[in-house]
């Protein structure tokens, strides 16, 4: 497993408790784990993602995450409409842990309320956190 200070943890993203990101992307929010969670899973194996169509809340199971290690539940950091998921992971679900903000992004949704993602945490914040948690 990485060390808290090997972690990519971009600067254009926004951090949730339980370890997704989001990324406002034009009108759009984009949505996936962060490296801290890829890494403490493993090897990623299975993801189930949510429909096209699909509104959730903020904070509401969107996606599972199968790996060698554990099986885990997804939390949408800011709630909307799915407005495309990544397909791309059903035939190559490593994609999670290859690029977590790249190629293995999770959904687009179309935002309820943008202001939420102001109440999720900065980079800087999130690492603080990790590193209080060791």
């Amino acid at each position: 497993m990485k060390e808290i200070n090997e972690l990519n943890m971009p600067d254009d993203a926004r951090y949730a408790d339980d370890h997704e990101w989001a990324r406002l992307e034009g009108d759009k929010v984009r949505v996936g784990l962060d490296d801290y969670a890829q890494d403490q899973l493993g090897d990623i194996v299975f993801v189930e993602l949510p429909q096209e169509g699909d509104s959730f809340k903020k904070g509401e199971v969107f996606a599972t995450v199968e790996s060698v290690k554990a099986v885990c539940e997804c939390y949408l950091p800011v709630g909307g409409k799915i407005i495309a998921v990544n397909t791309a992971l059903e035939e190559a679900p490593e994609l999670l842990n290859k690029s977590p903000y790249g190629d293995g992004w999770m959904a687009d949704l179309d935002p309820a309320d943008l202001s939420e993602l102001d109440t999720l945490m900065t980079n800087v914040e999130c690492l603080e956190k990790l590193k209080g948690a060791e």
